[in-house]
């Protein structure tokens, strides 16, 4: 892989990461669900008028924008809301991965490898450290919605995975596109208080701003950059930088919200990263491992 472009999954990455922090900013003024409304609004206009629909039909488009954008982020932004700092929220999304492969198995007959299981087994022991340490910096109710939002992002990784070879942008922005007139809807009945003009006329700039890097660095650079190093790289190549996400999220959150790293913070994320490693690369290196 080309430095530049090992840059480029670096810088990709660590947006992302940095992005539950950002989103921590955003709900201190904006309701979860409207949040979630404005950016997928914001990040299908203009674009919607100049990039084309992607080649699949237009109900898998809806399909996909209220599973992998409407479901899954109304769940996170609310769980984040509900209680779980952005440096757990980063990291605790990060078990979509098995929640896939789960899936993959019920629904596709996949058959799991023995890595992938010992993956599992080893970041559930991460998960589980979190859930005795309910309180304080997270919530019961927190915890559950963010879990949830991984398992949705597992169904929306098998729904993209059935569509085929797409494009991806035209995918996130079309997807944008249906997705956030059921969020609107959703937040128009659940979070009254969103709709005081007050709220809107109101905001700090530096929520404006949170919703500007939502909008544009995360959703809209961040996937066109990420599918393009997937379409000219193998995924077991690129998909391994992911693991730096809840690096960059654990990091920033301490840097810049001042959330304390406990103890046994750092030894979930440890965990539920080892496992995510050995999920990615343990078919790889066993053969090498057996050999030595």
């Amino acid at each position: 892989m080309h430095l530049r472009h090992i840059a480029l999954a670096v810088l990709v990455v660590a947006i992302w990461g940095f992005n539950f922090v950002v989103i921590k900013m955003g709900l201190k003024e904006i309701p979860p669900i409207m949040l979630c409304a404005i950016r997928f609004l914001l990040a299908a206009f203009p674009a919607v008028l100049f990039i084309k629909r992607p080649a699949v039909p237009f109900r898998k488009v809806i399909a996909f924008g209220w599973v992998m954008f409407t479901l899954q982020f109304a769940l996170l932004f609310s769980g984040m809301q509900a209680g779980t700092t952005a440096g757990l929220a980063s990291l605790l999304l990060q078990v979509q991965v098995f929640f896939t492969v789960a899936l993959a198995v019920v629904f596709l007959a996949e058959q799991p490898s023995v890595w992938q299981i010992i993956g599992a087994l080893t970041s559930f022991l991460g998960l589980g450290l979190v859930a005795v340490n309910i309180g304080g910096d997270v919530s019961i109710l927190g915890l559950g919605l963010i879990l949830a939002a991984a398992a949705v992002w597992g169904i929306g990784s098998l729904m993209t995975k059935k569509l085929g070879k797409v494009d991806m942008l035209a995918l996130v922005v079309w997807g944008s596109l249906v997705a956030w007139p059921p969020l609107l809807l959703l937040s128009f009945f659940l979070e009254p208080n969103a709709w005081n003009l007050d709220v809107i006329t109101h905001l700090s700039w530096l929520t404006i701003g949170a919703v500007g890097y939502i909008v544009y660095p995360v959703t809209l650079l961040g996937f066109a950059a990420w599918s393009w190093l997937m379409s000219h790289y193998p995924a077991a190549t690129v998909a391994p930088f992911t693991l730096l996400v809840p690096v960059f999220g654990f990091t920033s959150s301490a840097l810049v919200l001042d959330e304390p790293l406990y103890p046994w913070k750092v030894a979930a994320a440890m965990l539920i990263i080892a496992g995510l490693c050995i999920n990615l690369t343990g078919a790889r290196f066993a053969p090498r491992i057996r050999s030595a």
